[in-house]
């Protein structure tokens, strides 16, 4: 049977990859690297570049694939992500019809496949039989904390975690993941954010004070950063003042 691994691989920094997760980029047969088109190059380029750090055997094996768009209605979750699952794990069954039998293949993970990634899932309707190892990577979450320098938890304190479609009163430290629409904007102007844009590589954005005094600079910010780039991934931590 062959054996898929999904490798967390942090948030681009190539030194937030964890020794768990080179050995098993060293063990792989093949590694499976996404294309989401030239406005999102860079994700790609990180990718390969964690390659070329950390894998040690000579000319390892890379397989890249193209990545389907999904609609601006199923973009944050919402519908069509079904249909979009399986499109993708027609391309992931070629992709692992390309693996020796017995081998390993590894798909490279942005942050951790288990929070907010549809790897897993996809998978999942693979038919071919499969044994799927999951490699955990550093968070958006974890590396937003660590630039901002604080803690997740306020003392015995709960953490809500939430897509931006979802967000809703903030009654606990809250933080928001794949908020395309900017629900900060409607939040409570007293309270504190901590905002991040791509965190851990060399074009780290941070912002954080009272949300009503810096709510426009993080949405002007998010989108000249946006345009820059031709993508982003932000995320950001809601709280109430002590």
């Amino acid at each position: 049977m062959k054996t898929i691994y999904v490798v967390g691989i942090g948030t681009g920094c190539a030194e937030h990859v964890t020794v768990a997760a080179i050995d098993a980029l060293n063990r792989a047969d093949v590694l499976f690297i996404p294309d989401k088109g030239a406005n999102k190059s860079d994700l790609a380029d990180v990718r390969r570049s964690i390659i070329a750090r950390h894998v040690f055997r000579p000319d390892p094996r890379q397989i890249g694939y193209a990545v389907p768009r999904r609609d601006a209605q199923s973009a944050d979750y919402g519908e069509g992500v079904a249909d979009w699952h399986r499109t993708l794990a027609d391309i992931y069954a070629m992709l692992i019809s390309d693996v020796p039998e017995n081998g390993t293949g590894a798909f490279l993970v942005w942050g951790d496949p288990g929070l907010y990634d549809s790897t897993l899932r996809i998978l999942e309707h693979v038919a071919e039989p499969i044994r799927v190892e999951v490699i955990p990577g550093i968070t958006a979450i974890q590396a937003l904390t660590a630039a901002h320098g604080i803690a997740l938890n306020r003392i015995g304190e709960p953490v809500l975690i939430t897509p931006g479609r979802k967000l809703g009163a903030i009654t606990t430290d809250t933080v928001v993941m794949l908020d395309g629409q900017m629900a900060f904007r409607d939040a409570d102007p007293n309270l504190e954010i901590f905002w991040g844009a791509y965190l851990g590589t060399p074009d780290q954005i941070l912002v954080a004070g009272r949300l009503g005094d810096v709510c426009e600079t993080i949405a002007n910010t998010r989108t000249l950063a946006r345009e820059r780039h031709g993508w982003i991934m932000d995320t950001y931590l809601l709280r109430k003042p002590e």
